[in-house]
């Protein structure tokens, strides 16, 4: 008991009165941190080893073709949510902001742990700090601590639908110009699988999220895959409501064998009528937003011309009254 009671003091001389509080919760973070590779470590699976003891050897010379498994994937039963519905929720979402590899839902809550956890102990080293400079209270001290673990966990999540949302705005601003160059190539003799390709080459430079979807549509059609799901995944993809109108049109067409450069037509000239009202919206608010500048900018200085030499001059005849 003595030997504690040492420690204790100690303790409370270099950190302050939360010192064996922050010793114990880093002994602690410490122990989890040591642990979680144990518990996560996923044993092999035998119908696995017999694959390896079956497999044929390679030849002098020759390489065989290995799949790329990722490293995060032995830790996917703790980095991935188990709910399908879950599963498939984050997995679109990553999809719409751009990223389509394999392990990007391992990717993102990985990120989400370790960035939580270097925040974490960034926290509490500042905690320690604080207490070592001064005496901050026990809600201080929490915050400190709590702040930038949230921060940091959060973090990925906001980055994610930050582009996703960029993403889908790309998408919007260059749909109404890719579907009057699509009607162009449709008119000029060209198939829809041709005119897909050759907007996507033209998008490129402008509106590359745009150009990628397209392209991937052309490729999945020369794969062989069926039109109707390609066009209706390309939507999923994209999660934007007038590529949706689109897609919709599209398969309507094809389902009745009206023509689609007709039905080009018309969807392309619905959706210029729709930026054109969009930015007219955008012009109609402007005002609004102006109104709260204009007046922190305009009102305060207007006041002291005219009111400040009044102000003045009431000061001085006041000063040589007392006088």
């Amino acid at each position: 008991m003595d030997i504690l009671n040492t420690i204790n003091t100690r303790l409370t001389e270099m950190l302050g009165p939360f010192g064996p509080l922050i010793v114990v919760g880093l002994l602690g973070l410490m122990l989890i941190l040591l642990t979680l590779p144990i518990l996560l470590r996923k044993e092999e699976d035998p119908l696995d080893k017999l694959k390896k003891a079956n497999r044929p050897t390679a030849k002098v010379g020759q390489k065989l073709r290995v799949s790329d498994h990722s490293k995060l994937e032995k830790y996917s039963n703790f980095l991935e949510p188990q709910d399908e519905e879950e599963y498939s929720a984050i997995r679109l979402k990553l999809i719409q902001a751009g990223y389509r590899s394999k392990n990007a839902v391992s990717m993102f809550h990985f990120s989400q742990f370790a960035l939580g956890i270097v925040m974490l102990i960034g926290g509490v080293a500042y905690a320690i700090w604080k207490s070592s400079t001064g005496e901050p209270t026990t809600q201080n001290t929490i915050l400190s601590i709590l702040i930038p673990g949230v921060v940091g966990y959060m973090l990925p999540k906001y980055w994610v639908n930050k582009r996703q949302g960029e993403r889908q705005q790309e998408m919007i601003n260059g749909f109404p110009d890719s579907l009057d160059m699509m009607l162009v190539c449709v008119e000029a003799g060209q198939s829809l699988d041709q005119s897909i390709l050759r907007v996507s080459n033209e998008l490129k430079s402008g509106f590359p999220a745009l150009a990628e979807e397209f392209e991937i549509i052309s490729h999945e059609m020369k794969a062989g895959k069926d039109k109707t799901q390609v066009l209706r995944d390309m939507s999923e993809r994209a999660g934007v409501p007038d590529i949706a109108s689109f897609v919709t049109v599209l398969i309507q067409s094809q389902q009745f064998g009206t023509s689609i450069a007709e039905a080009l037509r018309v969807f392309s000239a619905e959706m210029r009528d729709k930026r054109v009202m969009r930015a007219e919206e955008k012009a109609n608010t402007l005002p609004t937003k102006m109104t709260l500048a204009t007046m922190m900018l305009t009102v305060p200085p207007l006041l002291i011309i005219l009111i400040g030499p009044s102000v003045y001059e009431i000061y001085v005849t006041l000063s040589n009254a007392n006088f």
